[in-house]
């Protein structure tokens, strides 16, 4: 059986364990600067002393310890000594060159220890963590300048990229984008994974986990969890769930809401309680499973484990409770309670609710506001038109259409855009013809968006390369009824050409909620509309 094959079989029987916290251990060894060093760093100008990672190469045998002793309290999956390992973090030692060493060195660890405690009917798997770095790309260092971000996209995809590329040599089963503070992101992490496994035609199993930055439940860059996991599941998850941020109790809503809508596993490591004065975090082994069954009995999660402040005693007591309760029922299978997430499928910083498959696209007609909207956009007004778009979405809730062909002028205006939360509650629709605009601001977007119009103009090839760009920073393409010859006029060429798109992603096996038919239909209700609805199942019809 394949990786993801032993994890679904085991998943179906009982709550997988997860490990718990590195950091927490490698603090109670004491490990001086000397020690961190190692040989390897001994002259090396920066000091190293905290950075854990690096102790895969100048300590292995004390990581692999700590690695045992948690196979040894009953995890199933052990995290990879690789949370700061991207190139971005090793940068602030001195050490940005050495990504993919350590993360393969990281990963080579925990297998050779995942490898010793497997036995026949119990394989033990290995999760390549990697982290958010400390830096968001969804963020604004200053306000008073909204082009300025700490990082951007390009620099976060090519730093996973490396991370997971070096956690897959080394021997992790499977990669975990963990501690998501900023879908951005991760977003970036989740493209650079889907093109390294595409590039390697190898099916290597996804889970994600956000940090909640409040008790309303919403990350560090504003997003709520609903519209989180609209942002993600694009790359079909293996699991999603949510770790650190606070103890069992105060985590528990949450992980509710995502079990509620998660049409994948669910998983929830939290703090062991919450930290003193002095940054213990305090809450004993029997305490946190005592804290943490609830979230068994309620069968809300497959996966469980612990995070910051958690012990292999503290797994050990998790493992005993969870043997007791069944793990959480998938969609579709009896016991389930969920609801349907598609309601959710496109976000900004909240949900989008497409009711029977019906995009709405509030400023896309000649009004006197939207033309005020694109006259600022035209003219490099991107304040102004930021402000007039607030206006549009404050008076009809819908998706906003941002027409430009001009680069510069669709950055400028996200930019601006995204600082106001008003606006970027909602999801937009890029609307450009030019791939490098399209691109250019899905960079810039941690929620689900529309990009577009693509056709079939060109041809099929150029089509499907087109929707697989635009699908590969996880937002739907909308798509024209235009074909090689020309714009369709009549209904029969509109149903034809719409046959014709929608075989073609059956054929390719393309998911077909990536795909929003737009200006094929002007009324709901219509002949044309009620084909699509019948013979073009979970696309999505533009309005």
């Amino acid at each position: 059986m394949t990786v993801r094959e032993q994890l679904n079989s085991i998943a179906k029987e009982r709550i997988l364990i997860l490990d718990g916290a590195m950091g927490s251990i490698i603090q109670s060894l004491h490990l001086d600067e000397k020690s961190f060093r190692g040989s390897l760093f001994a002259e090396h100008p920066t000091p190293l002393s905290g950075y854990n990672d690096i102790l895969c190469l100048t300590r292995p045998g004390a990581i692999g310890a700590i690695h045992d002793t948690y196979l040894s309290a009953g995890a199933d999956i052990i995290e990879t000594c690789s949370f700061n390992s991207t190139s971005i973090s090793l940068s602030d030692y001195g050490l940005g060159s050495l990504a993919y060493e350590v993360s393969a060195e990281a990963a080579k660890v925990a297998r050779k220890s995942a490898d010793k405690f497997s036995a026949e009917g119990k394989r033990r798997f290995v999760a390549g963590s990697m982290g958010p770095t400390a830096k968001g790309a969804s963020l604004y260092p200053d306000i008073n300048n909204p082009s300025k971000r700490s990082i951007i996209w390009d620099e976060l995809e090519m730093a996973y990229y490396d991370n997971a590329r070096g956690l897959l040599d080394g021997g992790a089963d499977i990669l975990l984008v963990e501690t998501v503070f900023d879908t951005l992101n991760a977003k970036a992490a989740l493209r650079a994974i889907s093109r390294l496994l595409e590039e390697r035609q190898i099916d290597v199993p996804i889970m994600i986990s956000a940090a909640i930055s409040n008790e309303n439940g919403m990350l560090l860059s504003g997003q709520n969890l609903s519209a989180f996991y609209a942002s993600v599941q694009y790359v079909n998850p293996w699991s999603i769930g949510l770790n650190c941020s606070f103890n069992a109790p105060k985590l528990l809503p949450h992980v509710k809401q995502l079990s509620e809508i998660a049409q994948c596993l669910v998983s929830a490591y939290p703090n062991a309680g919450m930290p003193n004065k002095f940054g213990i975090y305090e809450e004993m082994p029997d305490a946190m499973s005592a804290n943490i069954e609830p979230f068994f009995k309620e069968g809300l999660v497959n996966i469980a484990g612990g995070c910051c402040g958690s012990t292999p005693a503290h797994i050990a007591e998790i493992a005993a409770k969870a043997v007791n309760y069944k793990p959480r029922p998938l969609p579709g299978k009896s016991g389930f309670k969920g609801q349907k997430s598609t309601c959710n499928y496109f976000s900004g910083l909240q949900p989008f609710t497409a009711e029977n498959n019906i995009v709405r696209i509030v400023n896309n007609d000649g009004s006197d506001i939207t033309k005020e909207f694109q006259e600022s956009l035209a003219k490099g007004d991107y304040e102004d038109a930021a402000d007039i778009a607030r206006d549009i979405l404050e008076s009809d809730s819908a998706i906003l259409s941002i027409k430009t062909e001009d680069e510069k002028a669709m950055g400028a205006f996200l930019d601006y855009a995204l600082m106001n939360p008003y606006i970027a509650k909602t999801p937009f629709f890029i609307n450009s013809s030019n791939e490098a605009v399209l691109v250019a601001a899905l960079k810039r977007l941690q929620g689900r968006c529309l990009a577009g119009p693509i056709n079939l103009k060109d041809g099929e090839i150029d089509f499907l390369r087109k929707i697989r760009v635009i699908g590969s920073f996880g937002a739907s393409a909308a798509v024209t009824p235009v074909d090689e010859k020309g714009q369709a006029e009549t209904d029969e060429q509109k149903i034809e050409i719409a046959r014709r798109i929608y075989s073609l992603l059956q054929r390719e096996k393309y998911p077909a909620q990536n795909c929003v038919f737009y200006q094929f239909i002007t009324t709901e209700g219509d002949s044309l509309h009620s084909f699509v609805r019948d013979n073009c199942p979970d696309v999505f019809i533009a309005l």
